[in-house]
């Protein structure tokens, strides 16, 4: 009987612990942040060893349309805020659409000198096929579109476009050698494989509508630590120069 009492005293304290498991979340993020965000990852990690994060990387109107069919997101940070505002005002957000950066678009190719190339330039027809995301329901599908119609050209390259289901797969048909220009995230064209690949020239902000992008609590999290956690990171000195570095505006900056 004496140990019978002790072991339900041990199991009745060890009950009271505070749980020691980490925490878990998954985050849907639009396809351009992918090296910001997994750098960011890193620093977080380190500051919240033990916890769990999961990263889906795609498009945000598919992700959009996925999180309010009930896909098990925690965090959505999209190329386009107007996405996570949405969801926010149809009752599937537990936190207000935060803006954290302005996106670019830049030319992007392997085969040629892209650092002077300008949109005009694609009209040439020697520029057999173009890459841009998915206009329908990638964001930098749609200013990559704004920009083409802006200067002119989007009637004369239309049937010459290869549409990848967001800007990663655009800039893979670049890379394969299924188009010889692309028309990608300049956060994209800064990464080392990328940039030692192929040159990029940036496109007039003037020429498209601003990349606003920004991201919500969903409402599966609602009662989640770790993502309000991860949220409030995201505002961190940290997390921003990692964001500036990988070529987004902060957006109090606005336009540049």
């Amino acid at each position: 009987m004496r140990t019978l009492r002790l072991a339900v005293l041990l199991l009745v304290g060890l009950l009271s612990l505070p749980c020691l498991a980490g925490g878990r979340i998954t985050i849907a993020a639009a396809a351009d942040l992918k090296y910001a965000l997994e750098e960011i990852l890193v620093e977080f990690r380190r500051a919240n060893p033990g916890e769990e994060i999961e990263t889906s990387y795609g498009s945000s109107g598919k992700f959009h349309t996925q999180i309010r069919q009930g896909a098990p997101f925690d965090l959505f940070f999209s190329a386009d805020i107007e996405y996570p505002r949405m969801l926010a005002r149809e009752g599937l957000a537990a936190s207000a659409a935060t803006p954290y950066a302005v996106g670019r678009i830049v030319l992007w190719s392997i085969s040629r000198d892209a650092r002077r190339m300008k949109l005009a330039d694609l009209a040439d027809p020697t520029f057999r096929k173009i890459a841009i995301a998915n206009p329908k329901h990638a964001p930098y599908g749609k200013r990559a579109e704004e920009a083409l119609r802006a200067a002119g050209v989007w009637s004369q390259i239309e049937t010459r476009l290869v549409v990848g289901e967001n800007i990663a797969q655009a800039a893979q048909y670049v890379q394969t050698g299924n188009a010889d220009v692309g028309i990608i995230a300049l956060s994209l064209a800064l990464n080392q494989e990328l940039a030692a690949n192929g040159s990029h020239a940036l496109i007039p902000e003037r020429l498209h509508q601003p990349l606003e992008q920004g991201f919500i609590i969903t409402r599966r999290a609602a009662a989640n630590p770790l993502a309000l956690r991860f949220a409030e990171f995201m505002a961190s000195p940290a997390a921003r120069k990692i964001l500036v570095r990988w070529g987004f505006a902060l957006p109090a900056e606005g336009r540049r």
